[in-house]
């Protein structure tokens, strides 16, 4: 190749889109001339956007408002972007946001704020009925013969020039076949309005398609376009629900609580993408921020990631966090020492056991003290009890093996020398933490930090946890959003939201019932490991493990892979692995059931030349390489190949004893493993592969 090859090309390629561009924007101005009643501003910005009508935008202009008498909506438009409530402004003074106010030549314009987002709402209801999402749906305010760029909430305030750049860079949302089918549905919810400032017979069209005959009504299929808009979903499912959702989870985004509310839902229902959604939906129509909160550390990453994806605009006023770290920042931010020292607070456990509990009636129950420090942890300090009266009769939700009173003075013994071998530490553990934020918290009521907070996986809080959230908002309307099942419940212990205080009443409970990941064999594949293992929703309600689910999937396999040995258990891993394309490995992830698990398939994985991300550092964007983390870190996530190795490990953890002997504190053991390779099996959608080794 002649040195400067590529750089020609790119120069002739360069002059090439130029010309283009400069014959759309003539021929696009010869258009905007014959709009008679509009004026020389607005003839240039819609001479500006009828450019991208060539590129596979729909422009709707003077559009009456459905609902009002005279009212007018000056442009719709819908593109691959989404759809954009557009209101044209010709004033003489550039516009002024400052704030959270529109000001023109020093004069407030609030009223052309509010008018415009109420006709984006109309736009929003008008869109719901196809199934998408609120978030899709921008209001855009722009101003002839001004150059800005600015936002004003959930409004974006552009220039004449900066309008159809701006537009053009916006992330892919919609397939040429959705934008027409919305547009010919706003066509039918926005007439034209009477005495329109378009000439008869030039509705904008796409070059292309001005000759060909808009749809009759009859041929407009509602039910058609759902279904096309989940068959996107399958072939690029986080572009797809930044934009589309089943209408009734629309519903759910966009409905107004009156107070606490929860969503829950078997698994693959939806439920975190609803609680997104519902996120960046709350964020547009209010000035405060919102927090989003789930337990695992590594998930907040990934939500923010998403979100920032789904609606830029308010992606800086929507706070995701894990519950204990925001708590120590809260507790920080108030003055309140925290020594937070997980290693020395367990060395005091330790030594607490071996002079107090070791001995005890506690050890013929079970002789491990893992099983009471989750006792102390999950039961005890995570429920904020503070007296061993209360602690004798109180409910130990999920928690199998039986305590008489001796042997709750016993842990409670056990639970005293604790406190006091950490308290000569001075350290705290996690279960402090949150203890005191929610005692700073009561302390100070006073107004809100958060105009509303999202929960997801509120099945593995604690009951101090759940709390500490309702104190930040109370039952306000539309403040608290809990969300979870608690059939993926992996950590011990539980609780009802009724012992915190949270009233969900009537339709404010609503369980979402439709699977929009898992095909039929997968799910049965993960049911079955759960099915004899019926679960206590923090409802209080006692639930089968095999759940009646809705499917919409249909094409996931499963593959079984079994071998003598580890070593062939572990080649036949790397095969599948190595078969797959580049960039197949992006959406592929390895699930362990232990630290000890992964540090064994990283080392494999490595070795074999194969990109690995531990699931602790993604953050949701983009990598070629295969995700390698526990099944707990995979919660809220999903890929369309999942592996798991040894997964028969789960199920037995280790060589089991006969029936008769198996403790009530094992069974308890192996139905939170269970729990957890259920939660791992179905983040698959494709393929799910598990291998099991027959020897030791």
């Amino acid at each position: 190749m002649a040195a400067g090859g590529s750089a020609s090309r790119r120069a002739q390629e360069a002059r090439r889109q130029e010309r283009l561009l400069r014959e759309q924007w003539q021929a696009a101005r010869r258009q905007a001339r014959r709009w008679e009643a509009a004026s020389e501003g607005e003839r240039r910005v819609a001479a500006q956007l009828l450019v991208l009508t060539a590129r596979g935008w729909r422009l709707l202009v003077d559009r009456r408002w459905p609902g009002t008498r005279a009212a007018n909506v000056d442009m719709l438009l819908v593109g691959p972007g989404g759809v954009f409530v557009v209101d044209v402004k010709n004033w003489r003074s550039a516009p002024e946001a400052h704030e959270g106010r529109l000001r023109v030549g020093g004069e407030p314009r609030g009223d052309h704020v509010a008018k415009l987002l109420a006709v984006t709402k109309a736009a929003e209801s008008a869109v719901a009925s196809l199934g998408m999402s609120p978030v899709a749906v921008q209001p855009l305010m722009v101003f002839a013969g001004h150059r800005v760029d600015a936002e004003l909430g959930r409004i974006r305030l552009l220039g004449e020039h900066e309008v159809g750049p701006v537009l053009l860079s916006e992330r892919h949302r919609l397939r040429a076949e959705s934008v027409r089918a919305i547009a010919d549905h706003l066509e039918r919810v926005f007439p034209e309005h009477e005495g329109s400032a378009v000439a008869p017979g030039v509705t904008p069209a796409p070059p292309r398609e001005q000759s060909q005959e808009a749809l009759p009504d009859g041929l407009f299929d509602l039910d058609g376009l759902r279904e096309a808009a989940l068959e996107e979903a399958l072939r690029a499912p986080i572009e797809q629900w930044m934009t589309f959702l089943h209408p009734d989870q629309v519903a759910l985004v966009r409905r107004n609580w009156a107070g606490p509310a929860r969503i829950s839902g078997p698994a693959g229902t939806g439920k975190t993408v609803v609680g997104l959604h519902r996120a960046a939906h709350l964020a547009q129509r209010t000035t405060g921020r919102i927090l989003y909160v789930t337990f695992a550390n590594n998930l907040p990453r990934v939500q923010a990631t998403f979100l920032k994806a789904m609606s830029p605009a308010v992606a800086d006023r929507v706070e995701f966090r894990s519950l204990h770290s925001w708590a120590q920042e809260f507790l920080n931010e108030h003055g309140v020492p925290v020594r937070l020292h997980g290693d020395k607070a367990q060395t005091a456990f330790s030594l607490a056991w071996k002079h107090v509990g070791r001995d005890s009636c506690l050890a013929e129950i079970d002789p491990a003290p893992a099983y009471w420090k989750e006792e102390i942890d999950h039961v005890i300090k995570g429920r904020g009890i503070t007296s061993f009266e209360e602690y004798a009769t109180v409910p130990r939700r999920r928690r199998r093996a039986s305590l008489r009173r001796p042997h709750r003075q016993a842990v409670w013994a056990l639970h005293e020398a604790y406190e006091a071998l950490r308290a000569e530490r001075g350290v705290h553990d996690f279960n402090d933490v949150l203890s005191l934020a929610l005692a700073e918290a009561l302390r100070h009521p006073g107004r809100p930090r958060y105009a509303a907070v999202i929960v997801d996986e509120v099945q593995d809080l604690t009951l101090v946890g759940v709390r500490l959230l309702h104190a930040l908002v109370g039952d306000a309307p539309n403040g608290l959003l809990l969300v979870g099942d608690g059939q993926q419940a992996v950590y011990p212990g539980g609780f009802r939201l009724s012992d915190a205080g949270i009233d969900i009443r009537g339709d404010r409970g609503q369980v979402l019932r439709t699977n929009y990941r898992n095909s039929k064999e997968i799910l049965d594949a993960a049911l079955a490991v759960v099915a004899e293992d019926s679960f206590e929703d923090i409802d209080g309600l006692r639930t089968p493990g095999r759940r009646d689910v809705d499917l919409t999937y249909h094409d996931g396999h499963v593959l079984r892979v079994t071998r003598s040995t580890l070593a062939e258990h572990d080649q036949a891993l790397l095969e599948a692995l190595l078969g797959l394309p580049l960039a197949a490995r992006a959406d592929a992830a390895v699930l362990c059931p232990s630290m000890r698990a992964i540090g064994h398939y990283q080392r494999l994985l490595e070795r074999a030349g194969i990109p690995v991300c531990q699931l602790e550092h993604y953050d949701g964007r983009p990598v070629d390489a295969v995700k390698l983390g526990s099944y707990r870190r995979a919660k809220g996530l999903e890929f369309k190949r999942v592996y798991l190795p040894e997964h028969n490990a789960a199920l037995t953890n280790g060589s089991r004893p006969p029936e008769a002997e198996v403790s009530e504190t094992r069974r308890e053991r192996e139905e939170l493993l269970r729990s957890g390779l259920f939660v791992a099996m179905t983040r698959a959608r494709d393929i799910l592969w598990l291998g099991t080794v027959l020897s030791p």
